[in-house]
């Protein structure tokens, strides 16, 4: 029997998807719930073809919630890009308007005609990695916001503020040996400042636990990176969650493409020269 790829257009409560064969016939559509009873209607229909593959729209984003749950069940998932199906859809429609069926149609048509679309794996190691190092940066950008907060109250309370650098032990410090509070504006922001403070113990607590993790993780993972200079646990965590399996890139030259540190041509007339891309993985190409 003929393969029929099954286009997924997916979305946070609902999937819209199309069944087409190997000649782009249509041979079924529908649109089901992502709860429990509409997943398995959408999977009981999916396996009235046999010869079935799963093709189903970012499942980096937005479709790997419904793409992990095909995988668990068995199912074999393509991962469609959000641009490869864009462009699908404006040559077989001549214009880029969008519908539920038109993308479920352009993603199945682009898993039918891709040949080196990326088979979904069960969430890994990696995934575990990637969400731990995400959660470890933003608990970093929320240390500097308090910081920042800390410091523009500190600037109300003492003379000639804090210095640039400042960690939890000498704001603490300052605020305890600043001048009295006068007036029920300076004793709002001695207040305000020392509630920060306390969040700054917190948030510096679940950065150590995160580091200690990540090192952890790192270790388990067999990986040599944080034995190059400059690459400790975080950079070595980041590398490891977004790249992911390395089999995946084809060569050298792919990987440095993705990751946006491959020189990209900018000649004009005679003038031949390059320069390096602003596209790709803007995460991996700024790690030390």
């Amino acid at each position: 029997m003929d393969r029929v790829v099954i286009g997924m257009d997916p979305h946070k409560r609902s999937a819209t998807i199309e069944v087409i064969d190997e000649r782009e016939q249509v041979l079924g559509q529908g649109r089901y719930g992502t709860d429990t009873d509409g997943y398995q209607a959408m999977l009981a229909a999916g396996r009235q073809f046999p010869n079935r593959v799963w093709a189903v729209e970012g499942c980096n984003g937005i479709g790997r919630h419904i793409a992990q749950r095909l995988v668990a069940d068995g199912e074999t998932v393509l991962d469609v890009p959000a641009k490869l199906s864009a462009r699908v859809r404006v040559f077989d429609t001549g214009q880029g308007r969008k519908t539920d069926p038109v993308d479920a149609h352009s993603v199945a048509v682009a898993g039918l005609r891709s040949p080196n679309l990326r088979p979904v794996t069960a969430d890994d190691a990696t995934v575990a990695i990637r969400l731990l190092v995400d959660r470890r940066d933003e608990l970093g950008r929320t240390r500097t916001e308090t910081i920042s907060r800390i410091h523009q109250l500190l600037l109300e309370l003492i003379p000639g503020g804090a210095k640039k650098f400042l960690t939890r032990g000498q704001a603490s410090y300052l605020l305890r040996t600043a001048p009295a509070p006068v007036g029920i504006a300076a004793q709002t922001r001695h207040q305000l400042a020392r509630e920060l403070i306390d969040e700054l113990t917190v948030i510096e607590a679940k950065i150590r636990a995160a580091d200690k993790d990540l090192r952890r993780l790192v270790t388990a993972a067999g990986s040599s990176l944080t034995d190059l200079n400059g690459i400790g646990p975080s950079g070595a965590a980041r590398l490891i969650g977004d790249i992911g399996a390395i089999a995946r890139f084809r060569s050298a030259a792919h990987f440095a493409s993705w990751n946006g540190t491959a020189p990209i041509e900018a000649s004009s007339g005679d003038q031949k020269r390059h320069r390096l891309s602003r596209a790709g993985n803007r995460r991996i190409n700024r790690v030390p």
